[in-house]
């Protein structure tokens, strides 16, 4: 496990794709940057309505690792109770080539009925 580990580690260090797919390829992360990417700015209700399944904290969570890793900004409205709304940055948005065509390549397979294998 720690070779293992450290292998990972090591490859984080010296391989931009790994990096890059390190922080996009976490359970949800990529969901939200399509949901963010095809509805624009959202609040975090709206954003559990659409991702539906996930709970607050993993939200939360995935939220402030993509803030933190420069995809999303997060502004908050100085109201009562604070209006939070969640965005691409132009860091994330560089991720639409991929974005839209994941999208392409997922419609046309569903229209032939593809579907992932059960977990």
């Amino acid at each position: 496990m720690k070779a293992e580990r450290a292998l990972h580690e090591k490859n984080l260090n010296c391989c931009p794709v790994e990096r890059l797919l390190s922080v996009v390829s976490g359970q949800w992360t990529a969901y939200l940057l399509w949901v963010l990417h095809e509805n624009g700015p959202q609040r975090f209700g709206a954003l559990q309505r659409l991702v539906p399944g996930i709970s607050t904290k993993v939200l939360t969570e995935r939220l402030r690792m993509l803030e933190a890793a420069g995809l999303l900004d997060r502004e908050q409205a100085a109201t009562i109770p604070p209006q939070v709304t969640y965005s691409l940055t132009e860091r994330g948005l560089e991720l639409r080539v991929l974005m839209n065509g994941l999208g392409e390549v997922a419609r046309r397979w569903d229209a032939e009925g593809w579907r992932p294998p059960a977990r």
